[in-house]
């Protein structure tokens, strides 16, 4: 079966708009790559498989899958029929706002094995697709991230991963920083480790320890971030690609894909489509 992904973005809901995902996967896998929001998802048939954290989890029909900002992970099949899913993108504000003190929310692992969260989170995700009530939508999700907090959140001990050493979230900030300042014509590592005053070894090996990828796996899907700003306000892919610093149109649509499992036009053409619905009601 083909692989199916469709994205819709709602308003009104945060400060900024709110995108969702279905998805039907029967044999990508997902590169490494990070998001700036939370990914809140529920698997709905097959199974999941997914690297987080260094470790291989997996997730059935049912199952509750958090993935917190910034951390890396992939995710794929984990048997030959696929699994389907749906997703949110909440951003940290939006959680934070449930829980006692305004902190940000962290969990043990990506998968949570609650039924009934999860019915309520794809009960949540259809009120928002359909958009007939925008006030049952908002409370059905709101409802969803109240109880995915004051069931499984915890309390985060300390910033960054455990195996990461002492100032290797400083270095790899500062990487990610140099990187993406300068997007189109990206310095070689060597360049950027001499100015730090390190090897390129201690620069590479504190980036992957705190991001979970190398720096030009990272700095692919920032260009795809960046590129879905561009696509939100109408630039053609083509253009996209050459602001961001892809060679070209191929070479956005390889890590388009890989990262957000569609085309960037396709992606283009759903925003564009939710942007028109909203724009009738």
């Amino acid at each position: 079966m083909p692989d199916r992904v469709s994205w819709t973005r709602v308003h009104n809901v945060q400060e900024s708009p709110l995108d969702l995902l279905t998805a039907r996967i029967g044999r990508r896998h997902y590169a490494p790559h990070v998001h700036d929001e939370y990914a809140i998802g529920v698997t709905v048939d097959g199974v999941e498989t997914m690297r987080y954290r260094g470790e291989n989890v997996y997730s059935g029909a049912g199952g509750v899958v958090v993935v917190e900002p910034g951390e890396a992970h992939t995710g794929g099949p984990a048997r030959p029929e696929g699994f389907a899913y749906l997703a949110l993108y909440p951003t940290a504000e939006l959680l934070r706002a449930a829980v006692p003190g305004n902190a940000e929310p962290h969990f043990r692992g990506p998968v949570i094995d609650d039924p009934s969260l999860g019915e309520a989170l794809r009960l949540a995700h259809r009120a928002l697709r359909a958009g007939d009530d925008p006030l049952e939508a908002e409370t059905r999700l709101l409802e969803v991230f109240d109880a995915l907090v004051r069931r499984h959140a915890i309390p985060r001990v300390g910033t960054g991963p455990a195996h990461a050493g002492p100032g290797a979230a400083r270095i790899a900030r500062s990487v990610a920083e140099r990187l993406s300042d300068e997007l189109t014509r990206p310095p070689p590592l060597a360049e950027v480790a001499a100015d730090l005053g390190l090897s390129r070894y201690q620069t590479l090996r504190a980036f992957r320890d705190v991001v979970g990828m190398p720096p030009y796996a990272w700095l692919a899907q920032h260009r795809v971030s960046r590129a879905r700003v561009l696509l939100d306000a109408g630039h053609p892919p083509a253009d996209a690609a050459a602001l961001v610093g892809f060679a070209d149109q191929a070479h956005l649509t390889r890590w388009f894909r890989r990262v957000l499992g569609v085309t960037p036009g396709a992606y283009r053409n759903s925003v564009q489509d939710s942007r028109a619905r909203r724009a009738a009601s």
